[in-house]
């Protein structure tokens, strides 16, 4: 509920529904305007920005219109409740569901899993025939995933956006794994802060490319922020990521004295050199190359699992932390 979310800590709430808007400004707690309401032109903005200091516009807009709608916000002095310019937030990155802004209700229909929970089964991810149901005939199509797009990646005009007005610059990574808000998150930091310095080029945005096609993707393209009238597809099921974990074991201590973790390695031998993920609750994202490796003290290659190894480590890991080689497909 949204009392129990306040009661958490959370700042805002991103939210379409009106009571749910209204009710959120009641008790206090700040709305961010959803994509879900579509909102194209600037009558709408105007609307909604009684309610709202933050508006995420629709995802189909290109940056020409998104410009005229930033443009008129400055001209005509359009605030939010704060007495501030309104904000204007989109999507810069991630995943994108096939249905206008992001209204589906696919998966609600068919199973009863509702995407506005969270639970969304992503039923349009798979593979799917089309048959003419007079005839039986299947029709010959390109691409058997005709309702999974690709993912979104704007890091390589990051600074087209930010001059189209855009200010705020939402990551979609729902359920995705802490290494994968680690990698997008901190490509997007050093973008957004190369051109906040004035200093960003296209090809500095994509010097990061292989950065963020080491997580999950389904392959990237513009969106339509660039002109692009049709949606592009995914050609595989599942992720098309170019790295993958393994797991090898857990943390099971940390001498924060000497910067050395004990690994207890369970499922996959630890090698010198190897590249590593040590991932936790609180701890985070910890991404090293094994520089060395003892073994009661002793130095060592490898490490056998059921064997329990020390490594040096550059930051504080916990105790239950996982250990995941990363490695290439």
């Amino acid at each position: 509920t949204l009392d129990a979310a306040k009661a958490a800590g959370v700042t805002a709430v991103i939210a379409s529904d009106i009571t749910t808007i209204e009710y959120a400004r009641r008790i206090g707690l700040e709305v961010h305007i959803s994509t879900q309401l579509n909102i194209s032109n600037t009558e709408a903005v105007r609307f909604y920005s009684q309610y709202a200091d933050v508006i995420v516009l629709a995802r189909e807009l290109n940056l020409e219109q998104v410009k005229a709608i930033t443009d008129r916000i400055k001209s005509e002095h359009i605030t939010g409740p704060s007495g501030a310019p309104v904000q204007v937030e989109m999507f810069c990155h991630g995943a994108l569901c096939m249905a206008v802004s992001g209204k589906c209700y696919l998966s609600l229909h068919e199973n009863n899993h509702s995407a506005n929970r969270g639970s969304c089964l992503q039923l349009c991810r798979r593979g799917y025939r089309v048959t003419d149901l007079e005839t039986g005939y299947e029709l010959e199509i390109d691409n058997k995933y005709i309702m999974s797009p690709k993912d979104l990646c704007t890091i390589e005009f990051l600074d087209k956006m930010a001059a189209a007005g855009v200010s705020v610059f939402k990551i979609e990574g729902r359920a995705r794994p802490a290494e994968y808000v680690q990698k997008v998150v901190s490509a997007y930091r050093a973008a957004a802060d190369a051109v906040e310095a004035g200093t960003f080029t296209p090809e500095f945005g994509a010097s990061f490319k292989a950065q963020l096609s080491e997580v999950f993707n389904r392959g990237f393209w513009d969106g339509y922020y660039q002109g692009a009238r049709l949606g592009e597809w995914s050609s595989v099921y599942g992720s098309s990521a170019t790295m993958k974990k393994v797991y090898a074991g857990k943390i099971s201590n940390y001498f924060s004295n000497l910067g050395v973790a004990e690994v207890l390695v369970e499922a996959a031998p630890l090698k010198v050199g190897q590249h590593i993920l040590i991932i936790g609750p609180t701890t985070g994202v910890v991404e090293m190359d094994i520089p060395e490796i003892r073994v009661d003290l002793v130095p060592a290659r490898s490490a056998a699992q059921g064997v329990a190894c020390s490594i040096p480590v550059p930051s504080r890991v916990r105790r239950a932390d996982k250990v995941y080689i990363f490695e290439r497909k």
